[in-house]
């Protein structure tokens, strides 16, 4: 434990070097219209430092006042809020994602981890502001269980699925190959397990219903009963249903 705080300290103090090399890569053709007071690298930086934080955008601005000497710049939390829509930032994190990736190495081995936030919205504005509702936004993430990293992300406001078909597209387009990958019960039905490979160790929960899922799921019970501890859900058990 106390190896790995050291690892994740010792990239925290590296990190303005891999943001330059994620921002030396990208080419910014001229614009027409006022020129950004503030260059790529520190847009990045600041918008780092403003999700290290966890506080809003105006105690970001607050602090920001203390660490001026660092950043060399003064900014307004609208400043801040821009840098979520800035393409360039986009453009650079993703860089550095890759650059940790590669830093780090992936193990193949992963796990699912889903979070649905509820937002409290009032729809219909102009016709009746007093018409509320309640909206979901979907996230799904794929951690690799040896460096506690995330290297897949997935985000829908349509549905939980349509999130994680999203992180696999995303680890399926950089190439990543899934040696196993652990999920609950929300996605233990034919069509989802079917994505991954015939090679691919698939850990899951079977659902409360097994009668919808048929009587395959009795093989992976007596399996479950056989060897709790080594659980899982192959190919093999699949072919039948």
């Amino acid at each position: 434990m106390e190896a790995k705080e050291r690892n994740s300290k010792g990239k925290l103090r590296s990190l303005p070097e891999y943001i330059r090399e994620a921002v030396a890569v990208i080419r910014i053709q001229k614009r027409v219209g006022r020129p950004k007071k503030v260059d790529l690298e520190k847009r990045v930086m600041l918008f780092l430092f403003a999700r290290l934080m966890d506080k809003s955008n105006r105690d970001v601005e607050e602090l920001l006042e203390l660490f001026e000497p660092l950043f060399g710049i003064k900014v307004s939390y609208k400043t801040i809020e821009r840098l979520y829509s800035d393409e360039e930032v986009k453009l650079a994190l993703h860089n550095l994602f890759i650059l940790l990736l590669i830093e780090e190495g992936v193990s193949g081995e992963f796990a699912g981890d889903e979070l649905d936030t509820a937002l409290t919205i009032t729809k219909y504005y102009c016709s009746n502001p007093k018409k509320k509702g309640k909206d979901f936004r979907y996230v799904f993430r794929v951690i690799d269980l040896k460096t506690g990293m995330y290297v897949g992300f997935g985000y829908s406001n349509r549905s939980e699925k349509d999130a994680f078909e999203k992180a696999m597209r995303m680890l399926k387009s950089m190439g990543v190959k899934i040696n196993s990958i652990s999920l609950d019960k929300y996605y233990s039905s034919r069509k989802t397990l079917k994505l991954f490979d015939r090679e691919t160790a698939i850990y899951v929960i079977p659902k409360r219903n097994l009668s919808r899922i048929g009587l395959e799921w009795l093989r992976v019970i007596e399996r479950i009963v056989e060897m709790p501890y080594r659980f899982q859900l192959i190919r093999e058990d699949l072919d039948g249903w």
